[in-house]
């Protein structure tokens, strides 16, 4: 392998999990990244070496963590970080960035954050994840859903294998009222639901439900519930030949004013202009 390789993924189809980009460097003694602030969420895993980073905390203060082989480290979105190899024994390692409506969940059982961002496992189950890392590294550059299905893969050996995940997180009542309500949305978005009526269909008081999806997913219902359908909705316009007002029917907006207005304060453009700058070419 190269001392450096790196691959931009620009498949935007994605919603549940999406990868930005990932790559593999061997660094020279001493190379260092940032400080730098990130959107997504940044995953490093050591094969060699050693480094150090340095991350912000959710008190904006800066730990310093060394790190050696076998580890890996999580940069959640929006914190600063610097990271160093060391001048003797530079770290060699993997990296894969992303984000994804249910990519949140995932973290948090892991128990990694920018509080506790390192990643440690027994030797049999870091491997493990090492492998699936390089199996995103790769996979075809044709056919996106390739990576994304190894990237599925990775996430659920990182939840699973971390020394710091969290006990018993799915047998946890809010999770699976959240789950229920992420599934309940995925099969209904396209009608006209509500907040109210997703809480009636779980047994659950508005205000209550409203606090425990915060709580688990870090957005509210109605947040999420738009940002899934203008997901939906940047499909159809890329992909389809549907009219603006036809795509706004069917991710649940029968008033196409209304669609509009939603889309353009999301993307900061209207649309029919999104649709102009985006649509694949038949």
């Amino acid at each position: 392998m190269n001392d450096l390789f790196f691959h931009i993924f620009n498949d935007d189809n994605f919603i549940d999990v999406k990868i930005y980009q990932y790559g593999y460097e061997k660094c020279k003694p001493a190379h260092s990244f940032g400080p730098a602030l990130r959107q997504h969420y940044l995953f490093h895993y050591i094969i060699s070496g050693k480094g150090k980073l340095f991350l912000e905390n959710s008190n904006k203060i800066n730990n310093i963590y060394t790190l050696n082989s076998e580890q890996g480290f999580l940069i959640p979105p929006n914190k600063c970080c610097h990271y160093i190899a060391d001048e003797k024994y530079p770290w060699e390692y993997i990296w894969v960035e992303f984000s994804g409506l249910k990519v949140d969940e995932f973290i948090k059982i892991s128990g990694l954050s920018c509080d506790n961002p390192i990643y440690k496992s027994d030797s049999k189950s870091s491997i493990n994840l090492k492998n699936k890392m390089l199996d995103i590294l790769r996979s075809d550059k044709e056919d996106p859903s390739e990576a994304i299905g190894h990237l599925h893969l990775f996430l659920f050996l990182l939840k699973n294998s971390n020394q710091n995940k969290m006990k018993s997180t799915y047998g946890d009542l809010k999770n699976f009222y959240v789950r229920e309500a992420i599934n309940y949305i995925e099969n209904n978005y396209q009608n006209n639901i509500t907040i109210e009526e997703i809480s009636l269909f779980l047994g659950l008081n508005k205000s209550y439900f409203g606090k425990i999806f915060k709580e688990v997913i870090n957005s509210n219902p109605q947040e999420f519930l738009i940002q899934y359908r203008m997901s939906k909705a940047c499909q159809l316009l890329k992909t389809s030949n549907l009219s603006v007002k036809e795509i706004g029917e069917q991710v649940g907006y029968v008033n196409p004013l209304h669609f509009s207005k939603i889309f353009k304060n999301t993307f900061n453009i209207s649309p029919r202009d999104w649709k102009l700058k985006n649509q694949y070419k038949q």
